[in-house]
């Protein structure tokens, strides 16, 4: 008997659930309630995908050709794998970010640590290791372990994750306090660690690998904890079907090891300077550049080409030393030789004016020149290597090139070509003969990194006035920053 009555206590119960269950349903909006697939077939249906995301170096961002960014990279190719049009929304922080994506949109991809604590959100599998990296102002004693922290004015960025490691670490080190906020990304962080307003901070470690260039007052300290992992985030109410679709294609981009290559791209470029070199580069885009800064533009208003790309090849070639000249005889800003200087009609290579006009008309007319068939950003390079080298044996490495089966319209597989001229075996069978072909593959490289400095600065020019102006109502020591106190105050 009591069994039987236990039976019957379930089944009350078990109806008294469904019957809750229907009334919810009825009572609930359909946007906070979707089948397994639902959000999915709802992008597909309206045709586009809403990403919530964030304007920074390292996610998205406008360059020269558009928009770019490790995260918009996948963002884009997502898009394009479901089938459907990209629409983004960059105006957000992390935190607002994961808030409007609870509300609309359908996903968040915004360098999001993956956090299963988050209320109404669910994640994608991990696109990328996120090491946190304790960084500090050089000058100071080096900061080496968490018993260096004691004493310095640390910042991070509130929801990114490393605000989470810091209080892992705080529950072994109560003395341990710092300053976050979410209304600051790297790039600030460093700047405020440079100019002496924070002494340290803990950013992630590609973060600190993309930045570090144009901060070359801030030392890499420790690593700070485990990794974590990026991940984008989608709301729970959604289903099931977005997210996996994009489980599945980001676990199609790590087996065909496109996800490598990007993350190569957008983040293993550290070295392209040297570091002291790149720190005599700040110096003198501070010091010299300004003088010579409207000659740039001028040559740019004239040519087509991007007044920053113009600088930076005078940079690689004189470090802006109007009266710069070389063993061989090339001289000026823009170090032309006799026949060059001739052909494009510079009377004194030494006059500012002429180098940089007659630079720029003659990358110009190198640019011209190549064939049709190289297109976009190789055709800029192979003129650029072109200007170091000559148009003879970039001509002579194309060959090459073609012979190895690769692309000669390539600037990729051209610029693994161009080594081989120093190779007898190699320039014994080209038209021009000998080269020192690793040079222009350098030239191009450090170009190229220079130009990423210099659009950097300019991006961020007003970014960076703003920093040194506290708000209204804010703490002009710490602007922004909400205090974490040590546990032991």
């Amino acid at each position: 008997m009591p069994e039987f009555a236990n039976r019957i206590l379930l089944s009350r119960l078990r109806l008294a659930a469904i019957l809750l269950l229907g009334v919810v349903l009825c009572l609930t909006p359909y946007r906070h309630f979707k089948p397994v697939s639902g959000l999915l077939e709802e992008v597909r249906e309206r045709d586009f995908i809403s990403i919530h995301t964030r304007n920074t170096p390292t996610t998205y961002y406008e360059g020269r050709h558009g928009p770019t960014g490790f995260e918009y990279e996948l963002m884009r190719r997502f898009a394009e794998y479901l089938g459907v049009s990209l629409t983004l929304d960059a105006r957000h922080h992390i935190q607002s970010a994961l808030d409007a994506v609870r509300q609309e949109g359908d996903l968040a991809a915004a360098a999001l640590p993956l956090d299963l604590t988050q209320p109404d959100l669910i994640y994608s599998r991990p696109i990328l290791d996120l090491q946190p990296l304790l960084v500090y102002r050089r000058g100071l004693p080096p900061v080496k372990d968490p018993e260096a922290l004691a004493g310095l004015t640390i910042g991070t960025i509130r929801g990114s994750g490393t605000d989470r490691v810091l209080r892992e670490l705080q529950a072994e080190h109560p003395e341990l306090g710092w300053r976050e906020s979410s209304e600051v990304e790297v790039a600030e962080l460093l700047s405020q660690v440079e100019g002496g307003y924070l002494d340290a901070a803990v950013v992630f470690e590609h973060q600190f690998r993309i930045n570090r260039i144009f901060f070359p007052g801030v030392e890499r300290g420790f690593p700070l904890g485990k990794p974590l992992s990026m991940a984008w985030a989608f709301p729970a109410s959604g289903g099931l079907g977005l997210q996996q679709a994009a489980n599945r294609f980001l676990y199609g981009l790590k087996q065909a090891g496109v996800l490598d290559e990007l993350v190569a791209r957008h983040f293993g470029h550290d070295d392209y300077l040297e570091y002291v070199g790149a720190r005599v580069f700040i110096a003198h885009l501070n010091e010299r550049l300004p003088t010579y800064a409207e000659l740039f533009r001028e040559a740019a208003r004239n040519t087509g080409f991007d007044w920053k790309l113009l600088a930076a090849l005078g940079y690689q070639e004189s470090h802006w030393d109007p009266e710069a000249t070389s063993p061989t005889g090339v001289r000026g800003l823009m170090m032309l030789t006799l026949p060059t200087a001739g052909e494009m009609g510079v009377s004194d290579r030494l006059d500012p004016v002429q180098s940089v006009d007659g630079g720029a008309r003659y990358l110009r007319q190198l640019k011209d020149r190549l064939p049709e068939s190289i297109q976009g950003d190789d055709r800029l390079y192979m003129a650029m290597a072109a200007y170091n080298v000559g148009l003879g044996h970039l001509y002579d490495a194309r060959r090459i090139a073609e012979e190895l089966g690769g692309d000669p319209n390539s600037w990729e597989d051209v610029r693994e070509a161009l080594p081989l001229l120093q190779k007898r075996e190699w320039h014994s069978k080209t038209r021009h003969g000998y080269a020192r072909g690793g040079e222009p593959v350098i030239y191009v490289r450090n170009i190229r990194r220079y130009y990423e400095i210099l659009s950097y600065v300019d991006r961020s020019q007003q970014q960076y006035l703003q920093l040194n102006e506290a708000p209204n109502g804010v703490d002009e020591e710490f602007p922004l920053f909400d205090i974490i106190s040590p546990l032991h105050q």
